[in-house]
């Protein structure tokens, strides 16, 4: 009996190494020129099981990421790691395809193409995009950035074997009820209706305002002095700022013009260079000189 269950263990033992089990591996899915395996240490050098779950086991904090990838996609999760505490916009998004190794992913440079690739994207921006989250800021670099998403993907890769379970609700009242009345869970809560914007094309600084909040400026820079995942606004026109490489340039216009459109021209001493997507294409010149009178009203607090 023992030779037998011996036997056993080493038969399946052998079976488990097969590929027929359409199991991928980290060390075959990257994203670009980064790989999973890096991706993973970084997931685990900054704890983030500590608040998300992955395939079921970590902390309820926030979400399970094992389908992120999948649901997101590339451009998305590009826009959200390295500022975390804002939900990425469209505009946010169609920055980050401006990559080649976005393209490549993606198979397109379109924000269209893009959205009904990846659903979900489409879903949390239409939702949830230029408001705030829990999640805190993290200073992650460009590279580590690339290596979690190369992680993503290949969680979204791997064959769960049927987790998570998909819950059934046939047969069960799906209405919810509400202090004002009943819903269909399926409808949920209407969203309000967003107020009319009032025209800001005679006033640069609120069209700048409305500029920076639809491009999810403010998700990565605060309009006082403090330091987010790039440098506070407040104070910052005219003010002397130290570069990285040690010389020192004043904020005038052509500074913050060429800040918007190239950000990785000049870099802010004590700041990662390619953080910040360019805007150049994705910004006309009016629009980028709203911003610049929005960045001259921001008086130091």
């Amino acid at each position: 009996m023992l030779a037998i269950l011996a036997l056993i263990f080493v038969v399946l033992s052998i079976f488990s190494f097969l590929k027929s089990r359409n199991q991928v591996t980290p060390d075959t899915v990257s994203f670009g020129p980064y790989q999973a395996v890096d991706g993973k240490r970084v997931f685990q050098a900054y704890n983030c099981m500590g608040c998300h779950t992955m395939v079921g086991n970590g902390a309820y904090l926030g979400p399970d990421l094992t389908q992120e990838y999948k649901h997101a996609g590339p451009a998305w999760l590009a826009a959200f790691l390295p500022s975390a505490g804002g939900w990425p916009t469209t505009a946010a998004v169609r920055a980050q395809l401006l990559d080649p190794n976005q393209q490549a992913d993606v198979g397109s440079d379109s924000i269209e193409t893009y959205l009904k690739k990846f659903p979900g994207a489409a879903e949390r921006i239409d939702r949830r995009g230029g408001g705030t989250t829990m999640m805190p800021n993290l200073p992650l670099t460009k590279d580590e950035i690339g290596q979690l998403i190369a992680y993503l993907k290949y969680t979204s890769a791997m064959n769960t074997e049927g987790w998570p379970p998909k819950v059934e609700v046939q047969g069960f009242d799906r209405r919810v009820q509400l202090a004002h009345g009943t819903v269909a869970l399926a409808q949920g809560v209407p969203a309000p209706a967003p107020a009319s914007a009032a025209p800001a094309a005679a006033d640069p600084v609120a069209r700048g305002a409305q500029l920076a909040r639809d491009t999810g400026c403010v998700a990565c820079h605060a309009t006082d002095d403090k330091k987010l995942v790039g440098p506070g606004w407040g104070g910052l026109y005219n003010s002397t700022v130290k570069l990285a490489d040690g010389s020192t340039v004043i904020a005038d216009d052509a500074y913050l013009r060429e800040s918007i459109r190239q950000p990785n021209a000049k870099i802010v001493a004590g700041y990662a260079t390619g953080v910040m997507p360019a805007y150049e294409a994705l910004l006309k010149d009016d629009e980028v000189n709203a911003i610049v009178a929005y960045l001259h009203s921001l008086e130091k607090q």
